[in-house]
């Protein structure tokens, strides 16, 4: 999975992950190379909900 949005294919992502016990390492953010970015779930989910690092 290489693009990060609000569809069902993006969020299947997260449980699949919880079920098989994978790691996310890169998330997309848009179509191209360059927006294939670093995935940290701490930062991600304190952006997600408006907290600090």
């Amino acid at each position: 999975m290489t693009k990060l949005d609000g569809t069902a294919r993006g969020g299947v992502l997260v449980g699949l992950t919880d079920t098989f016990k994978l790691p996310i390492y890169f998330i997309g953010t848009g179509e191209a190379k360059e927006e294939l970015h670093s995935f940290n779930a701490k930062s991600f989910s304190h952006a997600l909900v408006g907290l600090g690092e």
